[in-house]
C-alpha cells in the first residue's frame, strides 16, 4: 500500500476491500476543478496513512462502480473498514476528508467528533500545510462551531462581507468565463447585456458558503444576484426584470455604474430570454445540426447510452429523475457520434455529459438536475415551459403528504417555528430522534386552506406518516408521553 491506485473494475475494488484494511475511494472527473483540488489532499493523505488503500475512480469512465455507490456528483468519497462501507463524503471539504480517513485508520479517539482541529492529531505536517493552502486558495474557511438551527456569527459576517464586496454581486456555479449551469450562464449574459461591472463567487468551491447562503438569504437555489447588499433573486426573476427594463431601473436607482465599453457582450436578437449565445469555432452545418437535435423534443437529453440502457451512472441518474417527474423526453447517445459529442461541448460551453435541455435551453448536468429536483425547481421549470400540466390541488396535496415518510405541516420551519403548538411538535419529534420533513403552511395559502378539507382537520400543525394523518399537537404529545410516538411512526 502507499500512494493512490487507479481502479479499473468493480471486481478489483471488491478484492482490495476484502482484506479488511481501511480504504478510501475518490470518485472524480477531469472537468471538475474541485475534484482536482481534493485529489491533491487525497494524494498527501495516502503518504500520511501508508497502511490504508487510497483508490481513485474517474466516475464517468467507470459507470459500474459509480452506480454501485450511488455517485451522482463529484468529488465524492466512500470509506471502508473491515470490508464494509462505513462512511461517505460529498463535496470538497479537505478537513472532513482528513478526519474521516483518520477515523477509519483509528487515530482519533472513539467518541470524539471529527473537526478541523483534530487534523493535528491525525495527519502529518504535509497534509496540514496542503489543507491550509487549499482553504486559502479557495477562499474557504474552517467551519465554525454553530447551532444546527442557525448560522454562526463568523459565517454571517463572512457572507455579509462577500455580498457587499461589489455593488453588483453574483453567487453562481462556476465563473463568468466558464459557467457550470445553464441558469448561472443566463444571468451572466444578462449582466453583460446590461453593461454593469459585477463580482462573482463560485459556490461550488466552498460548501460552507453554498449551504450558509441558502439560510442567510432564505433562497434555496443558485444563482443569487445581489445589488448593494440586497437580494434581487435567482435566474427567473433576473430574466423577468431584464425583459421588463426593471433591472436597469434598479441599477440606476442604486447608483450602479454602467460601463461605456463596448467589450461587454450582449445577447443576440431573439435571445431576450437568456438563450445560448452563438458559439464560435463550429461550422454552420454542425451548428445547424446541433440546434436541430436540441430542439427536436421539448425535453432533450444528450447522454451516454440509451434511457433503457445508460452507459454511465450520471446519465442513469438524470433518466431516473425524468421518469420520476413523469416527463416525456427524447435522447441522443453521444457515444455513437463523436462530431456531436465534441461539438456540443463547444456549442453549450459545457464540457461533460449528460446535458439536459428544456425547450432548447441548457439546464445542466446530473448534479444540477438532481439539486433542482430536490428543491422543486425542476418541476417549476417544466410547468413554466408547458412541458407538464399543473396538478390539481388534490393531486398536489397527495404528493406533499407523501413527500416524506414523516411530514409535518406547521407554521414556520423546524429551525424557526411560528407558533407554540408547532414548536412543541417539532421538539417532541427531535427528542424521539425521528427524522421528518416539513412544510410551512404560512408560505402557501392554497395549501393552508386546502389541507383542512383534504384531512378533515381544521387546525395546525398536522403530522402525517406514510400519507396518513396522525393528528395535531395534542395527539402527538399524548403519544410521546405514553411512549408510543416512535413506534407509531415506524410501523
Amino acid at each position: 500500500m502507499g500512494g493512490v491506485k487507479e481502479l479499473e473494475s468493480k471486481e478489483e475494488l471488491v478484492k482490495l476491500v476484502a482484506d479488511g484494511s481501511p480504504a478510501v475511494v475518490h470518485f472524480w472527473a477531469t472537468w471538475c476543478e474541485a475534484s482536482k483540488h481534493m485529489d491533491q489532499v487525497f494524494s498527501h493523505l495516502s503518504t500520511d496513512f501508508p497502511h490504508a488503500h487510497f483508490l481513485r475512480v474517474e466516475a464517468e469512465e467507470q459507470p459500474e462502480i459509480s452506480e454501485a455507490y450511488s455517485v451522482s456528483a463529484v468529488p465524492y468519497f466512500v470509506f471502508f473498514k473491515d470490508g464494509k462501507t462505513v462512511d461517505t463524503l460529498d463535496g470538497a471539504d479537505p478537513s472532513a476528508l482528513a478526519n474521516k480517513v483518520s477515523k477509519i485508520y483509528g487515530q482519533i479517539t472513539p467518541g470524539e467528533p471529527a473537526a478541523p482541529a483534530s487534523l493535528g492529531m491525525a495527519a502529518g505536517p504535509t497534509i496540514i500545510e496542503t489543507v491550509q493552502n487549499l482553504v486559502k486558495n479557495n477562499g474557504a474557511s474552517q467551519v465554525e462551531s454553530q447551532a444546527p438551527s442557525g448560522l454562526s456569527d463568523g459565517l454571517k459576517t463572512r457572507l455579509g462581507q462577500l455580498i457587499n464586496s461589489h455593488p453588483v454581486m453574483l453567487f453562481m456555479k462556476g465563473s463568468p468565463g466558464e459557467p457550470k449551469c445553464g441558469f448561472s450562464k443566463k444571468v451572466v449574459e444578462i449582466l453583460k447585456n446590461e453593461k454593469v461591472n459585477f463580482g462573482t463567487f463560485d459556490i461550488l468551491t466552498d460548501n460552507e458558503v453554498r449551504e450558509g447562503l441558502k439560510k442567510f438569504s432564505n433562497w434555496p437555489t443558485f444563482p443569487q444576484l445581489y445589488c448593494k447588499g440586497e437580494l434581487l433573486g435567482g435566474c427567473d426573476i433576473v430574466i423577468a426584470m431584464h425583459e421588463s427594463g426593471e433591472l436597469k431601473d434598479v441599477f440606476n436607482d442604486h447608483g450602479v455604474e454602467i460601463s461605456s465599453s463596448d467589450k461587454a457582450p450582449s445577447t443576440e436578437p431573439g435571445e431576450g430570454k437568456g438563450g445560448i449565445s452563438q458559439p464560435s469555432g463550429l461550422s454552420e452545418a454542425l451548428t445547424s445540426r446541433l440546434e436541430g437535435l436540441i430542439n427536436s423534443s421539448p425535453v432533450m437529453l444528450f447522454m451516454k447510452g440509451k434511457p433503457e440502457e445508460p452507459r454511465c451512472g450520471f446519465s442513469r441518474k438524470v433518466v431516473d429523475i425524468l421518469n420520476q417527474e413523469k416527463v416525456d423526453f427524447n435522447s441522443f447517445d453521444i457515444l455513437t457520434d463523436d462530431e456531436v459529442r465534441q461539438g456540443l461541448k463547444v456549442y453549450s460551453n459545457w464540457s461533460s455529459y449528460p446535458q439536459l435541455y428544456i425547450k432548447g435551453e441548457l439546464i445542466g448536468g446530473s448534479d444540477i438536475v438532481l439539486e433542482m429536483q430536490k428543491s422543486g425547481e425542476l418541476n417549476k421549470v417544466l410547468l413554466e415551459k408547458g412541458v407538464l400540466q399543473k396538478d390539481t390541488l388534490e393531486d398536489r396535496l397527495k404528493k406533499l403528504v407523501n413527500s416524506s415518510p414523516v411530514i409535518l405541516f406547521m407554521k414556520g420551519s423546524p429551525e424557526a417555528p411560528r407558533c407554540g403548538f408547532s414548536s412543541k411538535v417539532v421538539n417532541a419529534l427531535k427528542e424521539e430522534g425521528i427524522e421528518f420533513g416539513s412544510f410551512d403552511i404560512l408560505s402557501d395559502e392554497e395549501v393552508r386552506q386546502g389541507l383542512k378539507t383534504f384531512s378533515n382537520w381544521p387546525t395546525y400543525p398536522q403530522l402525517y406518516y406514510k400519507g396518513e394523518l396522525v393528528g395535531g399537537c395534542d395527539i402527538i404529545l399524548e403519544l410521546k408521553n405514553n411512549g408510543e410516538l416512535k413506534s407509531t411512526l415506524s410501523e
